[in-house]
C-alpha cells in the first residue's frame, strides 16, 4: 500500500474520532441521576417537567441531574436525553411524576442558559452569563448577581407579582413587564405566564 493511502487512513481516522467526541447523545430512564461532560462558555437548552426544580452553576465542566419523587419507585418513567455538538446542547427531561418531584440540575456556571418549564416552582442560582428562562405557571426565582453586568434585563408576568430588587421594581396585577439596560455584555429575559416572578 503507498505511504501517502496510509497516511490518508489514519487522518480520517483520527478526524472521524474527533467528530464524535463532539456529537453525542444520551438518554437514561429512571436512574435517579444524570451526569455528562460539557464544557464551560458553551449554550445550553433545557426543557423541564413541571416540579420543584433548582438550576446551578457550578466551576466543573459538567451536566449533573439528580431527581426524586415521593417514594422509591416514583420515578420509573423519568427520562433524561442530552443531544451535543460541539459548544451547544439540549436537555430534555420528560417523564416526571406529578407530586412531590424535585430536580436539582447543575451546570458549567459560564453557560448561556435557555430554559423552558410548565409549571411548579423553578430556581435559578449562579449563573452570571445570558439566561432566557420562561415558566408558564408558578414561581420563578433567579439569582441575577450583579445589575451592572448585564446588557439588557427584560421581565414580565402575565397575570401575578414580578419583583426585581436589584432594580427597585415591584408591581402587580396583569401584563407587568420592565426592561432595564445597562452597559454589562449579557442579556437576561425571564417570564411568568401566571404566578410570580422574581429576580435578585
Amino acid at each position: 500500500m503507498k505511504p501517502w493511502l496510509v497516511m490518508f487512513g489514519v487522518a480520517f481516522l483520527f478526524s472521524t474520532i474527533a467528530f464524535a467526541s463532539h456529537n453525542d447523545t444520551r438518554e437514561e430512564r429512571g436512574t435517579g441521576q444524570f451526569e455528562a461532560d460539557f464544557p464551560a462558555n458553551s449554550r445550553l437548552r433545557i426543557d423541564s417537567c413541571s416540579g420543584e426544580v433548582r438550576v446551578n452553576g457550578t466551576d466543573q465542566e459538567k451536566i449533573r441531574v439528580h431527581y426524586s419523587g415521593k417514594g422509591s419507585d416514583s420515578t420509573p418513567d423519568v427520562t433524561v436525553r442530552l443531544k451535543r455538538r460541539d459548544q451547544v446542547a439540549e436537555l430534555d427531561i420528560s417523564g416526571c411524576p406529578h407530586n412531590q418531584f424535585k430536580m436539582t440540575i447543575e451546570i458549567p456556571k459560564t453557560s448561556d442558559l435557555y430554559l423552558r418549564m410548565m409549571a411548579g416552582q423553578l430556581n435559578v442560582e449562579d449563573i452570571p452569563g445570558n439566561k432566557d428562562v420562561e415558566l408558564s405557571f408558578g414561581q420563578l426565582d433567579i439569582e441575577m448577581g450583579n445589575p451592572n453586568d448585564y446588557r439588557t434585563v427584560e421581565a414580565s408576568v402575565s397575570t401575578g407579582q414580578l419583583e426585581a430588587a436589584p432594580m427597585q421594581v415591584s408591581k402587580g396585577g396583569l401584563f407587568r413587564s420592565f426592561k432595564h439596560e445597562g452597559s454589562g455584555k449579557y442579556r437576561l429575559a425571564a417570564h411568568v405566564g401566571a404566578g410570580q416572578l422574581s429576580l435578585k
